[in-house]
């Protein structure tokens, strides 16, 4: 999520008297809706709000901005007539109180009748006070867009989007501020922050440098070699804990990048061909030039087992130094980047696949492809549930796994075998839910022997409600949080530790300077020249939002490698030493790519307007 749509959880300050507020200018908590006396929501909201204002007495402020219904003229004018009661007699309370008794739909001629009981003189008489009951309407509405209410009602507490269920009793959790709701608001609002992910990264690479290269660090080493297993009575299967991290952790790692790359090519950014054909060109540029600057510095030996470390992206990192730089960069370089990444990630998959697979075994190779049969039988039958696909995912993972391929892999296969679904009806499922919500109202109202909605209702808006999402989005919406805040914070922790000592540098100068090469300069370049040749031989178009310095700033983010770089590392050198260099050229190449393409993006120029 970028800077401007976290901005959207935010609501102007409450003032007075251009506000319409109840309560206390001093109270410790306030209340803002945003609502419409055309809809049928706000008005059972009033409800709960009376019984919210008795609860809490002059410790709550309640303050009503108007949002009427889009395309209502109802709605409109029943806001303009509670302003232009304000205006003129002073009478705001009294005809919002009136408007949503006696609404939501209101008769021919209804809102003229409330008028008149309210003794308002007809607009003509007061043109000034009809045109600022017109403006306040219009300012309210223009404030619900700008803070993302999008709907009506809307709840702001303390200035901030609720987002919970709207009866009595959540909101006045919300409004105490329990441990639960804290927590989960500050949970959520970390998660939505978009250089989030890429902080959690950087504090946890910082923690396995401080413990490594402390007193403590042959206990830290030594607890990722601690030797886990998962047995079933005389069976057992052990790995050391980091194995289990790597190989089995990661996994879901690979599984969300895998739903991600299928929803690019399916219904993103790389659906169509000619708005794929710039990142996809530059990505294969920004792989390319890499590898082949890493061969030219180490062109035999083991140490070349490592070309690939040079060629990928740290998504995390990338995307949160888009965010952190804010509108210097255009939403359109956001998109090609995120493209470009998304490709780098594909093709990072292949290469770990193809170039860092242990000496096959035939026989588990073979349960592996019997395990990939079933998952893509399930997805041909029509079979929607999750548990099938889990069980025959966790087979797959021990069949490659045994196989000598990566098992990570299973991650992807699933995700390519999860299954999608043409695009839901929302009409008739919205209309099925009203059915089956309108029948547990007007039973509700003969409560004997009653407690509750009825198991047959709440099977049916489950059902309905689990029709409304792909079976692989609601996957990728499920799992991603995990991936992002468990899967590679403990990734980093378990693998970026490493002695910071000139002479592991030294020990291996040719590898270090080939990686940092490979990132700070060959992806920047590959990833520039690339575009540039796939725009002027008209293979693709770029677009014209963002200037060729711009673009070559966001192809020097590309530089900063980790995650996969320090995978990949981890495959290509059992040798410690080796391995430690790599880590070490990872960190300083990603610095100085980031370093460097955020300072390009900076003093770069955009696209001057048309």
């Amino acid at each position: 999520m970028n800077d401007a749509a976290a901005a959207t959880r935010l609501t102007p300050p409450v003032q007075v008297p251009r506000d319409h507020a109840l309560g206390p200018d001093d109270a410790s908590l306030t209340l803002v809706e945003y609502g419409s006396y055309a809809c049928p929501f706000c008005h059972r909201a009033h409800e709960v709000i009376a019984a919210l204002r008795a609860r809490f007495g002059d410790e709550l402020r309640y303050v009503f901005r108007h949002r009427p219904l889009t395309g209502s003229a109802e709605a409109l004018q029943a806001a303009e007539l509670a302003e232009y009661a304000h205006q003129t007699t002073g009478q705001y309370w009294r005809a919002h109180d009136m408007l949503m008794k006696r609404g939501p739909s209101f008769a021919p001629g209804e809102l003229e009748a409330i008028a008149v009981e309210l003794g308002l003189p007809p607009p003509a008489e007061h043109p000034d006070a009809w045109r600022r009951a017109q403006e306040k309407v219009r300012t309210d509405a223009a404030s619900a867009r700008a803070s993302g209410a999008l709907y009506s009602p809307t709840f702001f507490i303390n200035g901030r989007r609720y987002e919970g269920p709207w009866d009595e009793s959540s909101l006045a959790e919300a409004l105490r501020g329990s441990l639960g709701h804290r927590v989960q608001t500050a949970a959520l609002e970390f998660a939505r922050w978009a250089p989030s992910t890429g902080l959690l990264l950087v504090v946890m690479t910082l923690l396995a440098l401080a413990f490594v290269n402390s007193p403590l660090g042959p206990r830290f080493e030594a607890l990722w070699r601690t030797p886990v297993s998962v047995g079933f009575g005389d069976a057992a299967f052990e790995l050391p804990l980091r194995a289990w991290i790597d190989d089995g952790l990661l996994t879901i790692f690979f599984l969300v990048v895998g739903l991600e790359i299928k929803r690019e090519l399916t219904v993103g950014r790389l659906a169509d061909r000619k708005a794929a054909a710039l990142p996809v060109i530059a990505a294969a540029g920004g792989m390319l030039v890499p590898a082949f600057l890493y061969l030219l510095l180490v062109p035999g030996g083991p140490l070349a087992a490592g070309w690939a470390i040079p060629t990928t992206t740290d998504t995390a990192f990338a995307v949160a130094l888009i965010a952190l730089l804010g509108p210097r960069v255009p939403v359109e370089l956001r998109i090609f980047l995120t493209a470009v990444v998304v490709v780098d990630d594909l093709a990072a998959i292949a290469i770990v696949a193809l170039f860092y697979a242990a000496e096959i075994e035939p026989s588990y190779l073979l349960a592996a492809g019997l395990a990939t049969a079933a998952l893509a039988g399930l997805n041909q039958s029509g079979v929607y549930r999750a548990l099938p696909y889990a069980v025959v995912g966790v087979v797959l993972w021990a069949c490659l796994h045994g196989a000598g391929l990566h098992a990570t892999l299973a991650g992807v296969l699933l995700a390519v075998f999860t299954p999608t679904r043409p695009p839901a009806n929302l009409p008739v499922l919205i209309a099925q839910a009203d059915a089956v919500i309108h029948e547990e109202v007007r039973a509700a109202a003969e409560p004997v022997l009653r407690r509750g909605p009825s198991e047959p209702a709440l099977r049916a808006l489950d059902a309905i409600h689990d029709r409304m999402e792909s079976p692989a989005d609601k996957l990728l919406r499920t799992v991603e949080p995990w991936s992002s805040y468990l899967v590679l914070p403990l990734f980093a922790l378990a693998n970026a530790g490493v002695v910071l000592s000139a002479d592991v540098i030294e020990g291996d100068a040719r590898l270090v300077a080939a990686i940092v090469l490979g990132l700070v300069v060959g992806k920047p370049v590959g990833i520039g020249l690339a575009a540039l040749a796939a725009v002027r031989s008209g293979i693709a178009v770029k677009s014209a939002a963002y200037s060729w310095a711009q673009l070559a700033g966001a192809a020097a983010l590309g530089g900063v490698g980790f995650t996969m770089s320090l995978y990949i590392a981890s495959r290509a050198f059992p040798d410690p030493n080796d391995f430690a260099a790599a880590k070490i050229a990872v960190f300083l190449a990603s610095l100085l790519a980031a370093a460097l393409g955020t300072m390009l993006l900076r003093r770069a120029r955009g696209v001057p307007p048309a």
